[in-house]
């Protein structure tokens, strides 16, 4: 096996179609744990890094994990025993996290969500800066009613559960944006969307969405990022066929229905 592939050849692959540079201003994306010169053999990919994930790439001998959510966000002002990144540097395992610049990129959690969904004709929405959609619009193949909509959502997603607003309109412009996007349901409604799918709302928001007559589905936060996980998985794979390449078993959604 070839072992000159290293932590700095995947960050510069992801870079390439992802600039870290083109990340918001508050996030922390980038090489957060480890160094780019750590020769690599397997390489754990997870929407987070939870401690639980660190063991699993301990147990499977990965020398790297590749995640969307940054494992270090906030600077740390301790570092808890037992913690992700304290666990991260007890077993010497690199972390490069990929985050709003991911969600913005082309193939990237906007663009993988807009496939899941079935949209066609997808387009740009809101712009964050020039060239990078922080938000998409497509069309949905035949018009649906909001209960049918929301219902399809939960499907495509696998989630276990969605919160939708009624907009009593039948549906055929959608607009989404993963996560933590429904501050954008207003620039949706602007553009003629009769709905709009993101990972959580506030309340507020869902009663504004109420009265636009806009269908706001709240499908949850893993449910519209994680499906970017196998892709970007295969991206890499198909790049360093040397590695092998493994998505996180312990990665679930913390959220539990009744």
């Amino acid at each position: 096996m070839n072992l000159l592939t290293t932590t700095g050849d995947i960050y510069d692959f992801l870079d390439s179609f992802a600039p870290f540079r083109t990340a918001m201003s508050f996030d922390n994306p980038g090489l957060l744990v480890g160094e780019r010169q750590t020769p690599l053999q397997t390489v754990l990919f997870s929407l987070d890094i939870t401690p639980q994930v660190v063991k699993e790439a301990h147990t499977l001998k990965a020398q790297l994990v590749v995640s969307h959510h940054p494992v270090i966000f906030d600077p740390l002002k301790q570092l808890a025993k037992g913690s992700a990144p304290y666990l991260l540097a007890q077993y010497e395992i690199d972390a490069v996290c990929a985050h709003t610049n991911l969600d913005m990129a082309a193939g990237g959690v906007n663009t993988t969500l807009a496939q899941c969904l079935g949209l066609r004709n997808v387009h740009t929405l809101v712009e964050y800066a020039p060239s990078l959609p922080e938000a998409l619009v497509g069309e949905l193949s035949e018009p649906l009613a909001p209960a049918a909509f929301a219902e399809q959502v939960k499907q495509q997603l696998h989630c276990d559960g969605v919160r939708y607003t009624d907009g009593k309109r039948t549906i055929k412009a959608v607009g989404l944006c993963s996560g933590s996007g429904a501050d954008l349901i207003y620039e949706a409604a602007a553009a003629g969307c009769e709905a709009f799918v993101t990972g959580e709302s506030k309340h507020n928001l869902l009663l504004d969405a109420e009265q636009m007559q806009l269908t706001l589905v709240e499908a949850g936060h893993f449910a519209t990022e994680d499906p970017v996980i196998k892709p970007l998985l295969q991206k890499i794979q198909k790049q360093f066929p040397e590695l092998c390449c493994i998505k996180s078993k312990a990665m679930h959604s913390p959220a539990q229905f009744i």
